[in-house]
């Protein structure tokens, strides 16, 4: 056993060098993947007496097998829902929830918050560059997950996936047979759980910290751009209080074909089935982040706190300069007339889709997400009408109201003319 750790010192040590020779291209890599050791409570400077997180979460048998696994044949562990909101995620996450909520808010932070697929990235870079001057240079130069980190997502992958995920990024990328065999070793001797943070520290000197676990989130400068898709309830409860939250809402018939889409398009997801029967996963509640209507809903019921600015999607598409003057307004941040004109420009569908450090294409090259599509998609408001039949229509149209019923939240299906 002392001989196989002397190598695996010497191997890992050989990868990383021939990685960092590589340096160029790994700074534009994104990885999406849970770089923690097994669980264990966060050590943050913030924090002082731990908070109590009352949400449990329980296994949700129906996704351990039948035709919930064939359609989501990632899913090896199933997932979870939680009482008493009833929120789906994975049992990872389930493991590590009391830690995020105990992520201490500070006064200059801004979150911006949404249910997936609502124009979080699209949103999460606005609000990057009103709180950083338009600073496009750097926008160039890091992607947008490393100057603004994604809250949970260190803590969703189920531990297996997560490995095989590490593996397949540092091969591919190290292309090198050398790596292979590494990679192997270490998997052959279990030294994946004890190497990671090591394995870890190696990438972010070569990448830059794009891989932040809580503790590294909370140790960063301010003011943090932080990204969630965490309803309101699962954040620090001070967070409206302390903090700056732009909320983004999107019309659901929009959503359910984006979320489609994008779970077909990652391998985490790896979704296999219909949209039909995608649909009807959303509407009864078992994807990962249902139920829609509740997140959406806490968030509108507290859209006249002074810390919470609400924002449609379809706002955006159909006046993205006055939206972008509204969110600067919120956040303190009046624009110059050139930094609004350029940014409006920057933030333009067209031009956002082709920008490489939010359009995420590099994951196709780690293995994250197959070829059969593109992480920025579309963005059309009514594109809904392309996908649906009739009868799929009117059954969403009646979950619609049946969920809407008693509230003043109404959304926008169509745009006759967005930008």
């Amino acid at each position: 056993m002392r001989l196989a750790y002397m190598d695996v010192q010497e191997t890992l040590a050989a990868a990383f060098a021939i990685v960092r020779r590589k340096k160029k291209r790994y700074n534009s890599i994104v990885f999406i993947v849970r770089t923690s050791v097994p669980h264990r409570p966060a050590k943050m400077s913030g924090a002082k007496e731990r908070l109590q997180l009352q949400e449990k979460f329980d296994l949700m048998p129906e996704t351990l097998g039948g035709q919930f696994r064939k359609d989501f044949p990632p899913y090896i562990d199933g997932l979870v829902r939680s009482v008493p909101h009833r929120y789906v995620t994975t049992p990872e996450y389930a493991k590590n929830a009391e830690d995020i909520y105990n992520l201490a808010p500070r006064p200059d932070d801004i979150y911006v918050s949404t249910f997936p697929k609502c124009g979080t990235t699209w949103v999460q870079e606005l609000v990057w560059m009103v709180v950083n001057q338009c600073d496009f240079e750097k926008g160039k130069k890091e992607q947008l997950s490393i100057r603004s980190p994604f809250l949970e997502m260190n803590y969703m992958l189920p531990m297996k996936l997560a490995e095989k995920f590490e593996k397949e990024a540092i091969c591919r990328k190290a292309n090198s047979p050398l790596v292979d065999k590494i990679m192997e070793l270490l998997c052959y001797w279990n030294l994946m759980d004890w190497l990671r943070p090591f394995i870890r520290k190696a990438i972010s000197l070569v990448m830059g910290d794009c891989l932040r676990d809580l503790d590294q989130i909370d140790q960063m400068a301010g003011p943090r751009v932080i990204k969630s898709h965490l309803p309101l309830y699962l954040l620090n409860p001070t967070v409206l209080n302390t903090s700056k939250v732009v909320y983004v809402a999107r019309n659901p018939k929009d959503v359910i074909v984006s979320y489609y889409h994008y779970h077909r398009l990652l391998e985490f997801h790896h979704y296999t089935g219909n949209l039909e029967a995608f649909a009807d996963y959303f509407m009864t509640d078992r994807v990962y982040s249902a139920p829609f209507f509740p997140h959406l809903l806490d968030a509108w019921n507290k859209r006249h706190h002074p810390n919470l600015h609400f924002v449609f999607y379809e706002d955006l598409k159909r006046n993205l300069r006055g939206e972008i003057e509204k969110i600067a307004k919120f956040l303190g941040k009046p624009l110059t007339e050139d930094q609004l004109a350029k940014l409006t420009e920057h933030l333009r569908f067209d031009n956002f889709a082709k920008n490489e450090t939010v359009n995420c294409e590099i994951g196709k090259e780690i293995g994250l997400m197959n070829n059969s599509g593109h992480f920025i998609r579309k963005g059309k408001t009514g594109d809904w009408k392309n996908h649906f039949s009739p009868e799929l229509n009117e059954r969403i149209d009646k979950w619609m109201q049946a969920n809407l019923e008693g509230t003043d939240l109404r959304f926008i299906t169509e745009l006759e003319q967005q930008d």
